[in-house]
């Protein structure tokens, strides 16, 4: 469970409010579409209080090279659209599962097996699903 342990190292931004009508929620969303991401959610944490962001949003990519596209693409759009860089980000040495923390979204891409081990849909079940066409 490598990816998540950098979330336990900072605290979720409770003066910045997000919404899926935010910029940098629907920047994440369309750059995932626009490199092809395949069955991609959103899980709106912020009821739930143990919760470490707002949200998250999880995406599957089929192969390594297309996790980095994906990956560095997110980056680079939410840099230009929002004027914002990732508060840390890893898994690109592995390519089987990409964490980029925006602190308050956190997005997943990842590799099906990953994605079916780690069932973060499942874990965070009391969070509101939303699906997003790829």
């Amino acid at each position: 469970m490598e990816p998540l342990s950098l979330l336990s190292t900072r605290k979720k931004n409770t003066a910045t409010k997000l919404t899926r009508s935010s910029r940098l929620f629907k920047t994440i969303i369309k750059a995932m579409q626009e490199k092809k991401g395949e069955h991609i959610v959103s899980l709106d944490l912020r009821k739930i209080h143990e919760a470490v962001a707002d949200f998250f949003i999880i995406c599957e990519a089929s192969n390594p090279q297309q996790i980095r596209a994906i990956g560095e693409f997110i980056e680079e759009e939410v840099k230009k659209n929002c004027n914002e860089v990732a508060y840390k980000h890893e898994g690109y040495q592995a390519l089987q599962w990409v964490l980029i923390d925006y602190v308050n979204i956190v997005v997943h891409v990842m590799l099906p097996e990953p994605r079916k081990f780690y069932q973060l849909e499942e874990m965070w079940s009391d969070a509101q699903r939303e699906e997003h066409e790829g």
